[in-house]
């Protein structure tokens, strides 16, 4: 736990940092490109089909019929926006995440092994480009594969707050762990690291899903997702980007020192 939040301080301090705020705007701005374009084109088609699935579906008319149930039968008018933004918010988060790891965490790292703890820091060089595509597409597939099962629970409180978090924290702690020591580690080293440190990985994992819940939730709490859900996304994308290179940030400190603790005891070289 000390090492956890050591590592969550020297992050804190790092977002102070110019240069980190100037890494975010390059993967807001692709994924702002290619967000934008869909969802002014596909938004109010998305919304008809969600409609239209929520009303004549069996699959989903469920959820009307619980809710008129309860007594929030003016709330019907809601849950196609709702639905629709439940559907596109994880395709988001995901591109966010995928661009975040393969064009930013590289100098993410980078800019951490300047600094003096992790100065001579040898590069194994066993990693690569298509083991990181590699990881990222079986963790990708994994999470929206877990978020499918559990969405129908979704509507049920209080675990809105709590699946999504859990199921974004592993997705990142798993794409985080082999992109930021895919340069430094040795692949034996990896998965020892894993091993000896994986309850502290899923916890920041966890503590960062959570982080990126707060944003999605005044995102979907707002009523500007039923009229400027395009433009409200954009604004949601760069705070995305900066919360997945804190995540960076805090997993390159923790990790990094692990590596060299690591061989520090093993009297190898650095």
């Amino acid at each position: 736990m000390k090492d956890v939040t050591r590592a969550f301080g020297l992050a804190c301090r790092d977002m102070f940092y110019p240069w980190v705020w100037w890494l975010s705007f390059k993967p807001f701005l692709i994924s702002g490109v290619i967000w934008f374009s869909i969802l002014w084109f596909a938004w109010t088609p998305l919304l008809d089909f969600t409609r239209g699935l929520v009303t004549d579906s069996w699959l989903t008319s469920w959820i009307g019929s619980t809710v008129s149930l309860i007594g929030w039968g003016p709330m019907r008018a809601m849950i196609s926006p709702y639905l629709a933004a439940l559907v596109i918010m994880p395709l988001i988060i995901v591109t966010q995440l995928c661009i975040v790891s393969f064009s930013t965490i590289p100098r993410v790292v980078r800019r951490l092994e300047r600094q003096k703890p992790y100065l001579g820091l040898r590069r194994a060089n066993e990693g690569s480009f298509f083991g990181s595509i590699k990881n990222a597409l079986l963790a990708i597939s994994m999470a929206l594969f877990l978020f499918c099962i559990t969405f129908p629970v979704w509507w049920i409180p209080p675990l809105f707050s709590i699946i999504p978090p859990l199921i974004w924290g592993w997705l990142t702690a798993k794409m985080m762990i082999y992109d930021i020591l895919e340069e430094h580690a040795e692949v034996a080293e990896l998965e020892k690291i894993f091993l000896d440190h994986r309850l502290s990985l899923i916890l920041i994992g966890i503590m960062t899903g959570l982080l990126g819940a707060v944003p999605t939730f005044f995102w979907l709490s707002s009523v500007f997702i039923f009229i400027l859900f395009p433009i409200v996304s954009l604004l949601m994308m760069w705070i995305y980007s900066l919360l997945f290179i804190f995540a960076a940030l805090w997993f390159g400190h923790f990790l990094l020192f692990a590596l060299r603790v690591d061989r520090q005891l093993k009297g190898e070289s650095l």
